[in-house]
């Protein structure tokens, strides 16, 4: 069964573009098959690894819930989004993408995200590495996703309210009974004046810091690839010496 890193943070934090840096070093190290979940409504993960998304999970659950009498005869509705499913997954170099999107329409989802649920819980097998890109809340991934994750990384700015609503995090996970083995958290554009205490009231393992990086900030402004960043930024050298602990499969 592969190993899925869920990750969460708010807004700004930069969870997206820590998320791609680790479907990155996990291609580049080659340590196995690896599939990038956009599971974020904002859907950046896909733009962050230079893709474009032709299909999302959100316009499935559209069609099939606004337009049930479209289901082809001959197959169970089960079927038919296990393969919708299957159909959205992009294929890229060294990597595979899904991306979740949000749903749009008036139609009733509790029976396609259950069957849904269950579709992920098959792509987790298939996969070394699942990669979950999720938004601040984890209603969202637990509705729609899994409710499994080896690893749930929280992505906070060294701020007194990024570290309180990681803290909120972690309690939200507790909450929706989100089953986690380990949960840590990644303080971005570290400074020296972040308060310890802080840190300790998330409850979370506290992992490390990865640096403000002006050429992950000029990246993000021309929109382009987590691939065209040069291997010995800082951001991406300081992840590699954290990374064990993220990639390491028990």
């Amino acid at each position: 069964m592969g190993k899925v890193i869920a990750m969460a943070g708010k807004g700004g934090t930069g969870k997206t573009t820590t998320a791609a840096l680790i479907v990155r070093c996990i291609k580049e190290k080659k340590l196995g098959s690896v599939l990038a979940i956009d599971a974020d409504p904002n859907s950046n993960l896909a733009q962050s690894l230079g893709v474009t998304s032709e299909a999302t999970i959100g316009e499935i659950l559209d069609n099939i819930s606004v337009n049930p009498q479209n289901l082809p005869s001959g197959i169970t509705k089960e079927r038919f989004i296990q393969h919708q499913v299957q159909m959205a997954i992009q294929e890229e170099d060294g990597f595979d993408i899904l991306t979740m999107g949000k749903p749009e329409g008036p139609g009733c989802y509790c029976y396609v995200n259950n069957v849904l649920r269950g579709v992920m819980t098959k792509l987790i097998k298939d996969y070394d590495y699942i990669v979950i890109d999720n938004e601040a809340g984890l209603e969202h991934l637990s509705r729609r996703t899994t409710r499994f994750a080896d690893l749930l990384l929280v992505v906070s700015d060294p701020t007194g309210v990024g570290l309180k609503s990681a803290q909120r995090i972690n309690e939200l996970a507790k909450e929706l009974k989100f089953e986690v083995k380990k949960r840590f958290l990644l303080v971005n554009r570290f400074n020296k004046n972040i308060q310890k205490e802080k840190i300790k009231e998330t409850s979370l393992d506290y992992l490390g810091s990865l640096p403000q990086d002006p050429e992950i900030e000029n990246l993000s402004l021309q929109g382009k690839s987590i691939f065209e960043l040069e291997p010995n930024t800082q951001a991406l050298t300081a992840l590699n010496l954290l990374g064990d602990q993220l990639w390491k499969r028990n």
